[in-house]
């Protein structure tokens, strides 16, 4: 292994052990010395990638963010209509956010007052909803005009963001079944009968797979 990938090695590390220490107690209460005995490296060793814990936690938030991009990138790419391509990407940021703790650290640091950095996931993902809904519009799947697709946008993020929230305390929140459940309650209100019979509230299941990366 050459110095570089023992770098990249060690860097990783920390940033996991930091997601775990951060998602545990929060940004406040988390120390680098947790951090750097969770990674099983030296004080100097974390000091040598990150300045301090500011620092660390912004790492945090990249590496969450990147992992969330790509996922919904690659969901896109394999759309069939706009509407259930929704769905599979919630299914599988879902299946993220149940088993990446960095994921669900950086999301939550994303979200804190104690740790502000210029990544907003929450309106990103708002972003993302916003445009598969005028997407499925475009397609002739949604019901009702430009007003009712704000008031549909709004309610489809206040309900998965609500799921992330409660998911911090159970992760059954963010179970396939919950999803599931969401997508069978929302997309009635979505589209029309002829239209709803096509689509899987339960996500397609290459697709959920083929746009995640391994996660441990």
């Amino acid at each position: 292994m050459t110095k570089q990938e023992r770098g990249t090695r060690t860097r990783d590390a920390l940033i996991r052990s930091a997601a775990g220490e951060f998602h545990q107690h929060g940004y406040a209460l988390a120390t680098l010395s947790a951090i750097s005995v969770g990674a099983g490296v030296s004080p100097g060793a974390l000091h040598f990638h990150f300045e301090n814990k500011a620092a660390i936690a912004e790492a945090v938030e990249d590496a969450a963010c990147t992992t969330l991009r790509r996922t919904a990138r690659i969901a896109y790419g394999h759309r069939s209509n706009a509407l259930q391509n929704l769905v599979d990407t919630t299914h599988a940021l879902a299946r993220l956010f149940r088993e990446d703790i960095v994921v669900r650290a950086g999301f939550r640091l994303s979200c804190s007052n104690h740790c502000r950095t210029e990544l907003n996931l929450r309106q990103e993902w708002q972003s993302c909803v916003r445009q598969r809904l005028a997407e499925a519009a475009d397609e002739g799947l949604l019901c009702g005009g430009a007003v009712r697709q704000q008031d549909l946008a709004r309610t489809i993020v206040a309900a998965t963001i609500g799921l992330v929230t409660l998911s911090q305390d159970s992760g059954e929140w963010l179970s396939p079944h919950a999803v599931t459940g969401l997508w069978r309650t929302l997309l009635p209100a979505l589209t029309a009968p002829e239209s709803l019979a096509g689509l899987e509230p339960e996500g397609t299941p290459a697709v959920i797979i083929h746009s995640l990366a391994p996660v441990g």
